[in-house]
C-alpha cells in the first residue's frame, strides 16, 4: 500500500480537531458562571475519550493497560507538581478561565493521546485499505469533540479561537508521525499500543479530577458544573 495513503489519511484525523474550536466563537464575553461549565464540559469530554481508551485496551491486554494508566498517572503528576513549582502564585492565570498551566498540561496529556491514535490507525491499514479508511473515519470524527475539550481550557485562558484551534491540530500531529511507522511495523505497535492507551487514560483522569473540575468549582456552582460535565460527556 502506498504510504501517502496512510499519511495523508493520519493528517486528515488531525486537521479534524481544530474544527472542535469553532463552537467557542459563541463563549465571546462570557460570564464566570459560563466559564465554568466549560471547564466542566472540557471534562465530561475527557472522560468519555478515557472510557473509549480503557475499553479499547481492555480488549488488548488488560495488564498493559492497567500499567500504562498507572504511568500516566504518575508521569502527569510529576509534570503537574514541577510546573506548579515554578508559578506557586498562579502567575499565569489569565482572563478568569482555566490557568494557562491547566492549558499546557491539557494540551500535553492530548498529546499522549493522540500518539496512541496515530499507531491505531497505521495498525489499522495493516489489516487492509477498507478498514483503515474506515478507522481513519471514526478517528476523524471523534477527534472533534476533542479538539473542543482543549479548546474550552485554552480559550477561556484567554488563547484566541484561532490560536486554539492551531494548538488542537498541534496536539494532533502525533498521529500522521506514528500512522507510518506503525504500519511498517504493525506487530510491534500492536504490543504498546495498550500500553499507550492507558497511559493517556491516566492522565486524562488525573486531569479531569485535580485541575479541570477544581477550577470550574472556583467559578461556577455544583449544578451549573454538574451539568457541564454530563452535557461533554454526552457529547
Amino acid at each position: 500500500m502506498d504510504l501517502v495513503i496512510v499519511f495523508i489519511a493520519a493528517l486528515v484525523t488531525a486537521l479534524a480537531t481544530g474544527l472542535g474550536a469553532l463552537p467557542l466563537l459563541a463563549l465571546k464575553d462570557a460570564s464566570q458562571r459560563m466559564l465554568g461549565a466549560a471547564n466542566a464540559a472540557a471534562g465530561g469530554l475527557m472522560l468519555a475519550a478515557t472510557q473509549l481508551l480503557i475499553v479499547e485496551g481492555v480488549d488488548e491486554s488488560a495488564p498493559r493497560t492497567l500499567a500504562g494508566a498507572v504511568i500516566g498517572v504518575v508521569v502527569i503528576w510529576i509534570i503537574a507538581h514541577v510546573m506548579h513549582a515554578g508559578h506557586e502564585h498562579d502567575v499565569t492565570e489569565l482572563a478568569g478561565g482555566a490557568s494557562m498551566r491547566t492549558a499546557v498540561l491539557i494540551v500535553a496529556v492530548m498529546t499522549a493521546h493522540s500518539a496512541a491514535e496515530g499507531i491505531g490507525v497505521g495498525v489499522s491499514f495493516g489489516g487492509g485499505e477498507q478498514l483503515g479508511l474506515l478507522v481513519t473515519l471514526a478517528i476523524a470524527v471523534h477527534n472533534i469533540p476533542e479538539g473542543l475539550a482543549i479548546s474550552l481550557a485554552l480559550v477561556p485562558a484567554g488563547t484566541t479561537i484561532r490560536a486554539a484551534a492551531g494548538w488542537s491540530i498541534f496536539s494532533s500531529l502525533p498521529q500522521p508521525l506514528l500512522a507510518i511507522p506503525a504500519y511498517l511495523f504493525v506487530e510491534e505497535f500492536r504490543t504498546a499500543l495498550p500500553i499507550g492507551l492507558g497511559l493517556a487514560a491516566g492522565a486524562m483522569i488525573w486531569m479531569v479530577l485535580f485541575e479541570l473540575l477544581p477550577e470550574a468549582l472556583d467559578r461556577a456552582g455544583k449544578r451549573d458544573v454538574a451539568l457541564g460535565l454530563i452535557a461533554g460527556y454526552a457529547v
